[in-house]
């Protein structure tokens, strides 16, 4: 018997195609279920990118305030580097750009909206007049919920 079982595991020189077909179809079912999950990882990232580029820039801000008493003179690059603060982001509206605006509310407050590198979400910070600040956000998916973060 055991010579029976010795000769047949010496001839058998690989896979059968069944057991190929197999192991394919279950590298195929696995790639299926984990592909989408890490694809959405990296917009994750952006948008958590982009939240942190905003609340930093609140903090550059205030550090100019301090200096100047006016937020409508912390609102542009040169401004916030003559007050001896070093932005973390680019200003500007693209992706991946923060946008400081002080003008539509005279000076006193602020908006600050961060844009996320997928170009498709905007995070707002705004300084509120009793002093809190609030923030939203445009689109609901991805790193924002219920338009609160």
């Amino acid at each position: 018997m055991l010579r029976k079982l010795r000769n047949r595991i010496s001839e058998e020189k690989g896979f059968t195609l069944i057991e190929l077909l197999v192991v394919i179809l279950i590298i195929g079912i696995l790639a299926a279920i984990a592909l989408p999950a890490f694809l959405g990882q990296q917009k994750k990232g952006q948008d958590s990118e982009a939240k942190s580029n905003a609340r930093n820039m609140v903090t550059q801000v205030e550090t100019c305030f301090t200096e100047t008493q006016s937020y409508a003179t912390c609102d542009t690059l040169a401004e916030l580097q003559a007050s001896g603060s070093q932005p973390p982001a680019t200003i500007g509206t693209g992706a991946g750009q923060v946008e400081i605006d002080s003008a539509p509310v005279g000076g006193d407050l602020y908006h600050i909206n961060a844009f996320s590198k997928n170009a498709t979400h905007r995070f707002t910070i705004e300084k509120n007049a009793d002093g809190s600040a609030s923030r939203t956000c445009s689109v609901n998916d991805g790193g924002c919920n219920a338009s609160t973060w």
